[in-house]
């Protein structure tokens, strides 16, 4: 970029608009043409709601764009936030935060209120009322001269809700002395959701103020609160977000700290911005993100200073740590130089692209998915198996395969000749061990034996195609193993199991709740599945979106009957299954429409 082109004025812009778009494709070619033409980079989604914008370039430019918005009646009331700014300098930040490319995306919603599919999603004509910067700023004013004089009036029943993520809470946040304030600390913002349930009673029969960014996330989330009823109707939000506070208040007002921003100036404090925050391994006061450390088990960010800084070292978040996962993060020494020993995941053993995701740099936006094969298969198998799926795949998800935990027998069964063993001992033995593959299972017997040396064993009878039916006990152990594979190689935004593995999977789901901080995942597809060990759960009880993929009644699965896979998808929630039934073989297809299918489940997780 030339210096002539650094002097002129940058900026950058933020609006989103609820209404609804007649036509996407038409909105998709208008923001194609005015953001090209114009030199914008950034994010632009679209929704047959509305759009969410978020674009950065020229000052000039910016306002050139808005003017167009403007003269399309479907913009009407909308609220441009520009701001001027440096040009983005730190090509690293400016990559992960979208500014190195312009993005037009069609998208379901406009930000993911719900980790998973809700059967009605909020009305957003019924969002909490719009409070400008100074009725809010009052209302704080007010509530705080109240409390203070110890008045027994309706402003005790107020309450301040931040609809914001914990990795920006942490640096920035409203404070009134003695007015009650709940920061819900999710790590993103389809946490909320369960958050907001979990928390009714908290809110039920009060005053809520909200308030986030720039807005939108609090027009779903009131609409989603008042939708409770009774008891929930006074709900309002700060207009226009802490941006539009900050540019009425330039000292701060109430608010304390820096606002966290999704674009590559990462934070932007108020004329008086106290650092309000402090470094995860030594606790000085830091507030600084422009090194993009994350945690190594959930991969949000986290505030690791300069000092306690070491290039390739592996940190967890307070949120894991809470959870009781794994610190990987060591305090630091006494001169503030830390030394960071991960205590299960030595880094040297991890490849460079590994190294990227769990320290944050160069992430992909790809899903991770966790692939568990089936009954005596292994990882190696199931991934030739599933390379037309994972190349079809490959522009929106990676796929990662691991060995079941228990490694099983091999089992020969000697020639027979007029119902008998005809042959010489010597001759009757199995072919080296070393020219075959080791196989696993999931669920075994509590009794079960073979281990990592295992041999062949002679059968002792026909070989029972069934066999994996029987492998049902061991859930406990077969668990604590996946919650190590997801400390060593996670996070994963699904799992997928085939047959065993599937059955496996489903049982993980029915835990979710339980696992949440061990091991957090948002869907899950089960191909070729069947039930094991859900006597305890009534169908339509497991709550997590699944895909559920396998033959049809009379097919040519002749291993997994329809009746099994169908029955296994019924303990899922009706709202958030889908199922697509083939008349192919024990396998997951992969020819359309099939795949056209199985991308489309995925996409609503982007």
């Amino acid at each position: 970029m030339s210096d002539l082109e650094r002097a002129e004025p940058y900026g950058v812009l933020l609006y989103y608009k609820y209404a609804s778009v007649p036509d996407l494709d038409e909105l998709v070619s208008f923001y194609e043409r005015s953001c090209n033409s114009l030199g914008l980079l950034g994010r632009v989604r679209l929704a047959a709601h509305g759009v969410n914008v978020t674009v950065g370039g020229k000052l000039s430019a910016l306002e050139e764009h808005i003017d167009v918005v403007k003269s399309n009646a479907l913009f009407e009331g909308t609220d441009f936030k520009l701001a001027s700014c440096d040009q983005p300098l730190n090509d690293k930040v400016a990559k992960e935060c979208g500014f190195t490319s312009l993005s037009i995306r069609v998208v379901e919603e406009l930000v993911t209120f719900s980790s998973h599919p809700l059967v009605r999603s909020p009305d957003i004509s019924f969002a909490g009322r719009h409070l400008s910067a100074l009725e809010f700023h009052s209302v704080l004013q007010s509530a705080g001269k109240l409390l203070d004089e110890g008045s027994p009036t309706s402003s005790e029943r107020l309450v301040l809700l931040d609809a914001r993520n914990l990795y920006e809470t942490r640096i920035g946040k409203f404070h009134t002395p003695g007015l009650e304030t709940l920061d819900p600390q999710i790590r993103q913002y389809s946490d909320l959701h369960d958050w907001i349930d979990d928390n009714s009673e908290r809110l039920q029969g009060k005053c809520i103020l909200m308030y986030c960014t720039g807005g939108i996330r609090c027009e779903m989330a009131s609409a989603y609160i008042k939708g409770k009823g009774s008891g929930f109707e006074n709900v309002y939000q700060l207009y226009g977000g802490i941006q539009r506070y900050l540019e009425q208040f330039p000292d701060g007002g109430f608010f304390k700290g820096k606002n966290f921003v999704f674009d590559h100036r990462i934070s932007v404090g108020s004329s008086n911005a106290n650092v309000i925050s402090t470094c995860l391994l030594c606790s000085c006061p830091f507030d600084d993100y422009s090194t993009r450390c994350r945690c190594a088990s959930c991969r949000m960010l986290v505030l690791v200073c300069d000092s306690c800084r070491v290039e390739g070292s592996i940190y967890t978040c307070e949120l894991c740590q809470k959870h009781s996962k794994c610190g990987l993060s060591t305090p630091a020494t006494e001169n503030c130089k830390s030394e960071v020993l991960p205590r299960e995941i030595k880094l040297s053993t991890l490849s460079s692209e590994r190294q990227e995701k769990i320290t944050g740099f160069g992430a992909s936006r790809k899903l991770r998915i966790l692939c568990l094969h089936g009954f005596r298969q292994n990882a190696s198998s199931f991934k030739g198996r599933t390379a037309s799926l994972a190349k079809k795949l490959r522009n929106i998800a990676e796929l990662v395969f691991v060995d079941a935990p228990h490694e099983l027998c091999f089992i020969f069964q000697p020639p027979v000749i007029d119902g008998h063993s005809e042959l010489s001992t010597e001759h009757r033995g199995p072919p080296p061990k070393e020219k075959c593959k080791k196989k696993f299972a999931w669920l075994v017997p509590p009794d079960f034996t073979a281990g990592s040396e295992a041999d062949w064993k002679e059968a002792d009878g026909p070989f029972d195609p069934l066999q994996y039916q029987q492998q049902t006990g061991g859930f406990d152990s077969s668990l604590a193993y996946l919650k190590s594979m997801y400390l060593q190689e996670g996070p994963f935004d699904g799992i997928l199991g085939f047959s065993q593995g599937a059955a496996m999977a489903a049982l993980v789901c029915a835990h979710k709740d339980k696992l949440k901080g061990e091991m957090n995942f948002r869907f899950a597809i089960l191909c070729s599945g069947f039930t094991l060990n859900l006597a305890e759960f009534e169908h339509g009880s497991i709550n997590c979106p699944s895909l559920h993929i396998f033959g049809r009644d009379h097919g040519r699965d002749r291993q997994i009957p329809n009746k099994a896979s169908a029955d296994l998808s019924e303990y899922f929630e009706n709202g958030s299954r889908v199922v697509i039934q083939h008349d192919s073989g024990h396998i997951i297809p992969t020819r359309s429409p099939y795949i056209d299918e199985i991308k489309n489940f995925l996409q609503q997780f982007l």
